[in-house]
């Protein structure tokens, strides 16, 4: 049996999506992406699952990018590379859309679109031998504006000019410096420091943190296509929820609330 080169597992309120083609430190192909958008749909429509933990398999890397090897079958000219950024786009955009919070989960190398990939998510945690970069001025290939613009809100335009103009690698702690990572966690231990995170957002309101993943992807936006609407009537909902009443009363009792996103 072939073994999948992505999948998905569920630990209680968290879902993980795994990037598994170590032999190519993960690097990504179309049929991977199919897969990854796959996963995406199924943890957006399970209440079940509180946030989504983002990794790649084998140690070695996060995701080195897209598959080089298949560049020939799959980017070979302009209207397979359309193709290929149709698909790939769909995959990243159902991760930043994604409306639970998303951690990158970093294990040594996030290159190329595994730069992009991890922008896409809310947070970054990384072990101290990850290794960042976007080589694509070494390939002459196009990084697109969306992908320019978001690296660009996390590290600043000066710093993302930087990282595509020299193609270099960066360390843990330049990614941290720089604000690409939340943390750097020795290595072995980035799992439980992954772990620490989910277990706090599994154990807080859905609705508050669904209002603040929310309000932040607008913050993103241009002011004037703010939906400033959405946001207050998610607010009022907030406020109108059993788990308002629940925290409440937590509060009260001196327990911890369990809150159910209604």
């Amino acid at each position: 049996m072939q073994e999948q080169k992505i999948y998905g597992r569920r630990e209680g309120a968290v879902g993980h999506v795994v990037f598994n083609n170590p032999a190519k430190l993960n690097a990504v192909s179309l049929d991977m992406w199919d897969g990854f958008v796959r996963l995406m749909k199924d943890y957006a429509e399970d209440s079940a699952i509180r946030c989504v933990v983002v990794s790649g398999a084998g140690g070695k890397a996060f995701v080195s990018g897209a598959d080089i090897s298949k560049f020939e079958s799959e980017r070979a000219n302009a209207d397979a590379q359309v193709r290929y950024d149709a698909i790939s786009k769909e995959g990243y955009e159902s991760l930043y859309n994604l409306a639970k919070p998303t951690i990158a989960m970093i294990t040594g190398y996030c290159i190329g679109g595994g730069m992009n990939l991890a922008a896409c998510c809310d947070m970054r945690f990384c072990n101290e031998g990850a290794r960042f970069g976007i080589p694509a001025a070494k390939l002459g290939l196009g990084y697109g504006f969306l992908r320019i613009e978001r690296l660009s809100r996390i590290v600043g335009l000066p710093r993302a000019m930087e990282i595509l103009f020299s193609a270099k690698q960066y360390s843990a702690k330049q990614a941290y410096d720089m604000s690409f990572v939340n943390e750097v966690a020795p290595d072995g231990e980035l799992d439980a420091v992954v772990g620490k995170m989910t277990d706090a957002i599994s154990q807080n309101a859905p609705l508050t943190i669904a209002l603040a993943k929310a309000a932040g992807r607008e913050i993103a936006k241009p002011e004037s296509q703010q939906d400033h609407a959405k946001l207050e009537a998610m607010t009022k909902a907030c406020f109108d929820s059993n788990d308002y009443k629940e925290g409440r009363r937590a509060f009260m009792e001196k327990r911890k609330p369990v809150f159910t996103g209604r």
